[in-house]
């Protein structure tokens, strides 16, 4: 009896405690500073999601019941990750920095990226979970100091009251009691908080994680097709969509009946040779030429593109008002990473494989390879299932450096090229070409390999340069001859049957 009295008892001054002006205030401070000091203090946990360094952790609740998740990319740019909706303050917060293209490109690629999707999700989830058991940790440490803090007010009161008063003296055993009462509170009630908290934030993450499927699902991009654009178009078999290798920049331009050349053929710089317009004598059927120089898959291909002050529609929005399409070829890459900045760089410096210019090269393969998913996605859904052709982008340099070749040398007053730097520029030039292959095995696309050949050496046969030099306005482009060849390869990818999504071969 005495020993259930004393717990009687001392149960019942925790009740009391519980109601103590003191211990409200301190519950309040917890509840109120508390836990977003915690959510701020504990570090990210850095996991490894789709090939991507992804941080997790927790966002500093706004003043509300429930939100969303959030993403940080880069380090400044933030928004809401709507797909996750979490109850309570533990709201959880990912960090992604530039994006890293993975081996096999497909976790950028999107629709059809889904293999390993279940691991990427308990990778987020446990990684949520070890942050969240160091926040709990955290949260124990921050009732004790915030305990400290409150006992020691309470200790000031009295002794400020008790000299007011000129009562007694204050002894530490008179509040130790009451203090120990308090602390003993302040830690249950965070512990409580904090896990009531973790249980709704791990459940929210869980079910809005269960449609992650990509790196474009889980940073939320935009994948909104292309509205047909323009009018109906008709009496054509194929199209070439794509930039200024298919528009065939420096040759003759495209005459209307009239003698006149249309504002849009104009603006793109299409020839009388391009790719549509040879593909269009080596089939013996009409191919209508959408591509355009300058083009890259966001500005030209999926959304309006700007030249010589003509505003065009995407490429993608027109070819959805072709009638009876049955075949796209696509050629795009260099201009959406800006490649003549690295053929600048390498001309002009005496290195050109230092680490920024990697990280670089690196940052824009990897959003090139989200776009490329993109895309892909806008062809395969294009009406009436056309055969998509996709070609891939050819390498103006021979394997061996060679030093009496002007196009080698550069500019005068430049470093030119070396051994080195070719064999860089090509292992990158391989780089782009595999989100190309892999991205069109996903899709069950074609590709077209066109076998030019490249500066300072001479064709087999003998027909000419296929690419224009450094004397030229538009080096590296293809020329007639050049153009006839990628023509070439686009009609042997015609010739081979289509391949179904997720198999390998390239022509």
């Amino acid at each position: 009896m005495p020993a259930r009295s004393a717990g009687t008892s001392w149960f019942r001054s925790l009740l009391r405690e519980a109601r103590s002006l003191p211990t409200l205030l301190l519950l309040a401070l917890i509840a109120v500073v508390g836990v977003p000091l915690v959510i701020m203090a504990t570090p990210e946990n850095q996991v490894e999601v789709f090939g991507q360094e992804v941080g997790v952790g927790a966002r500093v609740p706004p003043l509300t019941l429930s939100g969303p998740a959030q993403i940080v990319q880069l380090g400044n740019a933030e928004f809401d990750l709507g797909s996750v909706q979490v109850y309570g303050p533990i709201r959880p917060r990912l960090s992604i920095g530039p994006l890293k293209r993975p081996d096999d490109n497909g976790p950028v690629l999107g629709p059809h990226t889904v293999d390993g999707a279940g691991d990427a999700v308990r990778t987020l989830t446990d990684g949520f979970a070890t942050w969240y058991l160091w926040g709990a940790a955290g949260m124990v440490v921050t009732a004790l100091l915030a305990s400290g803090l409150m006992g020691c007010a309470r200790l000031l009161v009295a002794l400020r009251r008790a000299r007011r008063d000129d009562s007694e003296p204050v002894h530490w055993d008179d509040h130790a009691g009451p203090i120990g009462r308090m602390t003993t509170i302040a830690v249950a009630a965070s512990v409580l908080l904090w896990g009531g908290a973790g249980v709704a934030a791990l459940h929210g993450t869980t079910t809005g994680l269960a449609s992650v499927t990509s790196v474009t699902d889980l940073v939320g991009a935009s994948t909104l097709t292309p509205s047909p654009a323009g009018p109906p178009i008709t009496g054509v078999t194929g199209a070439v969509i794509g930039d200024s290798r298919a528009a065939r920049i420096g040759g003759p331009p495209v005459e209307q009946p009239d003698g006149t050349v249309a504002p849009d053929d104009a603006a793109c710089a299409r020839s009388a040779d391009s790719t549509a317009a040879e593909l269009s004598l080596l089939r013996g059927e009409d191919v209508l030429n959408l591509a355009c120089a300058g083009a890259s898959i966001a500005d030209g291909l999926r959304g309006p593109q700007l030249r010589d002050g003509v505003t065009l529609d995407p490429q993608v929005g027109r070819l959805k008002q072709v009638q009876g399409l049955q075949w796209v070829t696509v050629a795009i890459g260099p201009n959406d990473l800006a490649w003549s900045d690295f053929l600048l760089y390498c001309y002009g410096s005496e290195t050109c494989d230092d680490r920024l210019s990697e990280g670089e090269f690196e940052s824009r393969l990897a959003v090139f390879a989200r776009d490329v998913g993109a895309l892909f996605n806008d062809l395969d859904a294009l009406p009436g299932d056309p055969r998509i052709v996709v070609t891939l982008s050819y390498d103006p340099f021979p394997a061996t450096f060679d030093p009496a070749c002007s196009d080698m040398q550069g500019p005068p007053g430049t470093a030119g090229l070396n051994q080195d730097k070719i064999d860089l520029l090509a292992e990158r030039n391989r780089r782009l070409n595999d989100v190309l292959a892999d991205g069109a095995a996903r899709f069950g696309f074609t590709t077209a390999a066109p076998n030019l050949t490249p500066l300072c050496a001479v064709s087999a046969d003998r027909m000419g340069p296929d690419l224009q030099g450094l004397d030229r306005p538009d080096p590296f482009h293809p020329t007639a001859v050049g153009s006839l060849r990628m023509a070439a390869s686009t009609a042997t990818a015609l010739a081979i049957p289509r391949e179904e999504p997720g198999s390998t071969g390239t022509p």
